[in-house]
């Protein structure tokens, strides 16, 4: 191999039927699934597959873009396009534990926060946190990462005042319990987790490096702390082609 994405591979069937981006997609697939291009793979820059296979960058976008819907890359605006890697095996338990959970499969863990604000508490978030609905709730936009490609996205809600300032320590820190750590939550565990599934919007997809209409997982859950007070409802959106719920 000369470079990442490159096994020699150039040749292209001229007049036989298939179209160019067509073979374009297919050499690249089977050499991500022969192993050949290992995961987490920066693929080479449109320019440099247009030179190798002999074709203009339109159709080597049009190929990346197949490869994407096929859950074999994703491409990251201003970075490239990366293979991608085997979806993590994420348990649904008592203790679910996002930074946990990624850094047992030898990858690291982080957490963006995208926006915070102060809010009253809607019908469906006050039966959640068990609040009286018009409740001052603090609510969180967040993205998760493993090795730098995004996971999920999530928005949270918290209940006020005791939970103020958590954003703060929460941008500090990339991940709730550690954040919890600082307000005196040493441990918490899983009330409930409801599942469903859709497609992506465009915005979602932009969000998780994924392409339009591929499916999310949607996981909405509550959390309590040691006496049973609830401290946390979240409402999760996992690119599905990236973990592997497993129900314990």
């Amino acid at each position: 191999m000369n470079e990442a994405g490159d096994t020699g591979v150039t040749a292209l069937q001229r007049g036989g039927g298939l179209a160019a981006w067509r073979q374009i997609a297919d050499a690249l697939a089977a050499e991500i699934r022969s192993g050949a291009v290992a995961a987490g793979t920066q693929l080479p820059a449109e320019s440099a597959l247009a030179a190798r296979f002999g074709v203009n960058r339109h159709t080597v976008r049009r190929a990346l873009g197949v490869l994407a819907e096929d859950g074999l890359v994703r491409t990251t605006q201003g970075k490239g396009s990366f293979v991608e890697q085997g979806p993590i095996p994420y348990p649904i338990g008592p203790r679910t534990r996002f930074s946990e959970i990624v850094s047992r499969t030898g990858r690291e863990a982080w957490g963006d926060l995208i926006g915070a604000s102060t809010m009253p508490a809607g019908p469906d978030w006050a039966e959640a946190l068990e609040i009286v609905p018009g409740t001052p709730i603090l609510e969180l936009h967040t993205m998760h990462r493993a090795d730098g490609a995004p996971i999920s996205t999530a928005r949270t809600c918290l209940p006020l005042p005791r939970f103020a300032g958590f954003d703060a320590a929460y941008a500090a820190s990339g991940s709730i319990t550690r954040a919890y750590a600082g307000f005196g939550v040493a441990d918490y565990t899983r009330l409930s987790t409801r599942i469903g599934a859709r497609p992506a919007s465009p915005e979602e997809a932009e969000r998780l490096d994924i392409a339009p209409g591929r499916s999310l997982i949607i996981l909405s859950s509550v959390n309590v702390d040691r006496d049973g007070q609830r401290i946390q409802a979240t409402r999760s959106l996992f690119a599905a082609d990236r973990v592997e719920l497993v129900v314990e």
